[in-house]
């Protein structure tokens, strides 16, 4: 499974109400206008500034804070292809797995903002484009990158009947 799309740079920490803030999810369970507001209190323009397949990239503890799925499922409607950190919560990488997001965990130190980057989610590779290098990043399991093709856990247990897959 490979994504392509250029960078969006963040710093450490970066918790779920910075990914979507409180005013808005707690008035909307509608997801395309939710998307409309992902990481607007980092940055007011970001929503404006993404194209479908482009990634965010942060540092360390990506998601922390609250647990609510409207963060994952925010972003990826956005279409936003990948969340590229050094380290996640632990809460929202499973949230993230489990609606459809792909989260990679890689060193995030030699991708600068825009740079355009190719993701081979299976074999854990980063193309830096811009850059002409290769990150390695921690490979997702088999049934990780199963469910992530599958579109996320609900649509992966409707075709196989289990969490498992086939």
């Amino acid at each position: 499974m490979k994504l392509k799309g250029s960078a969006h740079k963040f710093a450490d920490n970066v918790n779920t109400d910075y990914i979507i803030s409180g005013k808005y999810k707690f008035k909307t369970l509608d997801m395309k206008e939710l998307a409309k507001h992902v990481m607007e209190d980092l940055d007011p323009d970001f929503y404006s500034k993404i194209s479908p397949g482009d990634f965010i990239v942060a540092g360390s503890n990506f998601g922390c804070g609250s647990s609510r799925e409207q963060a994952p499922l925010a972003i990826k409607n956005a279409n936003i292809s990948a969340v590229l950190a050094k380290s996640f919560a632990r809460i929202f990488f499973r949230n993230a797995i489990n609606t459809g997001l792909a989260v990679v965990e890689c060193d995030t130190d030699k991708i600068n903002p825009n740079d355009k980057l190719e993701v081979d989610l299976s074999k854990g590779l980063i193309n830096n484009l811009t850059q002409g290098i290769t990150i390695e990043a921690k490979p997702l399991p088999g049934v990780m990158l199963k469910i992530l093709g599958d579109g996320g856990l609900a649509p992966h247990f409707k075709r196989y009947g289990s969490f498992g897959g086939k």
